[in-house]
């Protein structure tokens, strides 16, 4: 295989207690008020009996560890590692307010040709727990500057 700047099995984590400044912060940022992240009193009358993040937080704590993974290009390469998407994003199980959730990354495919890498990414509670899982395409981009206008 060519030198590359990740190979298939390289990892990142990052883990963070979710708290409730975390989901109020993010539904007024993404106008996400549905009652499950922000109604106390309709979530405890609910199955669930309490507030839940919500699943978009953790495709940004996706985010996180995949700029974890693009870091490590070396400034020297010229290029820079973008993301291409995540795929197959299922949120499995609840993540309530005082969970800790963990962020697993790690690199499965290398296409070194198309400077191209994919990842599973899954996350887990504290507990032990899968709460969400992805796939994720990372692509590096040759770092010319674009012409001035």
């Amino acid at each position: 295989m060519q030198d590359f700047h990740v190979q298939p099995g390289d990892t990142a984590v990052f883990t963070k207690t979710v708290g409730e400044s975390d989901v109020y912060l993010f539904a007024g940022i993404t106008g996400d008020f549905a009652p499950n992240h922000v109604n106390r009193a309709f979530m405890e009358r609910s199955r669930f009996g309490r507030l839940q993040a919500h699943g978009a937080l953790l495709v940004g704590f996706m985010s996180t560890v995949a700029g974890m993974i693009a870091a490590r290009t070396p400034p020297e390469a010229n290029e820079i590692a973008v993301a291409l998407g995540y795929d197959r994003i299922r949120f499995v199980a609840p993540v309530f307010l005082g969970d800790t959730v963990t962020t697993h990354y790690r690199v499965s495919t290398v296409d070194a040709v198309r400077r191209r890498a994919s990842a599973d990414i899954e996350v887990t509670n504290q507990d032990g727990t899968v709460v969400a899982v992805a796939s994720h395409t990372l692509a590096w981009l040759a770092n010319t500057p674009s012409p001035p206008g």
